[in-house]
């Protein structure tokens, strides 16, 4: 049998930040929170998550007996400052489509442990930061998120990954408190423009840039166009105000060749105007949780956001937009960008548009026009 310190060190030779132990025993309180939370996370169901069946390790792998996490900094390397104000840091070098990276590093691990008779099983619905908690690898932030003791300056910019097994190792001594320092005046709480942070470890889902970026419904309520910024996929904005994240972000990292090489396949106007076939091959594989029937989604956080910029460089896009796209929430969206950028051009793309009936499209123009000056 394997013991922990050999674990410890192969986890250590494929890459891993930090490794902990925890029992595999249910997880009481996310039940609790996910049963009295119902209506907030009702909609995980539709995305394919059973996150109550994830509290119990033995659904996933029956006799199991601990939970191995592994640490993974996932913002080791520096990001073209062209792509992080727009797409979350966590999804800029995501390959569990690709699986050229972590996956790689990750099956090699489970493969160690089969070599040696254990069984295992990674399962997405487990409560992968309450399981890094639990076995002592960290603590939490007011902004829900987990902040490791020891990996990225201590900062959050952390993947924990749960690995149940079907063996019994001594498991670390639990830090489930909110770690924050007392004169942090709820930077984080302050800071989400959309009120998705209730209060410390506490969030409506549903509120959440990130959520809203990939499973919001329909064409994007006015009240949050704006609050929602320049993010087309994806938010870090708690993250990036969070003091214990500051000096992480202070540190001179290498440029990570992986997300620069892609970098030019995500500008914000060959998305706007990408087709399916574009879509599958060069953005899909990377940030996957809107599939190809979910195109107008994407096009419309673009152009969401080529408003929230303000600059008349984009323009052109948003009236090509305006003027060519089948889907009404797509050209509702780019009418809204025109008059939230202002100036003679868009004013003359709106006017150039159908204006009359009551239909989307035609209220936005109109709504966009009474927007400049």
């Amino acid at each position: 049998m394997l013991t922990q310190e050999q674990i410890v060190a192969q986890a250590g030779e494929l890459g891993f930040a930090d490794i902990g132990f925890t029992t595999a025993e249910p997880f009481e309180s996310q039940r609790e929170i996910l049963t009295q939370r119902q209506e907030s996370y009702a909609w995980t169901k539709a995305a394919g998550l059973d996150l109550m069946a994830g509290t119990d390790p033995q659904k996933a792998l029956p006799g199991a007996k601990s939970i191995i996490v592994l640490i993974e900094a996932y913002f080791r390397q520096a990001n073209p400052r062209g792509m992080e104000p727009h797409f979350g840091r966590c999804y800029l070098d995501d390959d569990r489509v690709t699986k050229d990276g972590l996956s790689r590093r990750l099956k090699s691990f489970r493969h160690f442990l089969g070599h040696h008779g254990i069984q295992t099983a990674v399962p997405f619905d487990l409560p992968h930061r309450l399981s890094a908690a639990r076995a002592g690898l960290g603590d939490f932030g007011k902004n829900c998120l987990f902040y490791s003791h020891k990996a990225a300056r201590k900062s959050s910019w952390v993947l924990p990954l749960a690995v149940v097994v079907d063996a019994a190792f001594t498991p670390g001594t639990p830090t489930l408190e909110v770690g924050c320092p007392a004169w942090c005046k709820n930077a984080c709480l302050a800071a989400c423009p959309t009120g998705a942070l209730r209060g410390p470890r506490h969030i409506e889902p549903r509120r959440c840039i990130s959520f809203l970026t990939y499973y919001g419904q329909g064409l994007t309520p006015l009240e949050l166009r704006e609050p929602m910024g320049l993010w087309v996929y994806g938010c870090d904005r708690c993250q990036n105000v969070c003091p214990r994240n500051a000096a992480w972000l202070a540190a001179d990292l290498p440029a990570n060749p992986r997300v620069a090489a892609k970098a030019s396949d995500f500008e914000l106007g060959k998305l706007l105007a990408m087709d399916t076939q574009y879509f599958e091959r060069h953005i899909w594989p990377h940030m996957f949780y809107m599939k190809a029937e979910d195109l107008w989604r994407w096009k419309m956080n673009v152009a969401r956001v080529m408003g929230n910029t303000r600059d008349e460089a984009y323009v052109p896009d948003l009236a090509r937009a305006l003027a060519r796209e089948p889907d009404e929430r797509v050209r509702g969206m780019a009418a809204w960008a025109l008059g939230r950028v202002g100036g003679a051009a868009a004013r003359r793309a709106l006017e150039s548009s159908p204006r009359g009936g009551e239909g989307l499209v035609a209220q936005e123009v109109a709504q966009a026009l009474a927007m400049l000056p």
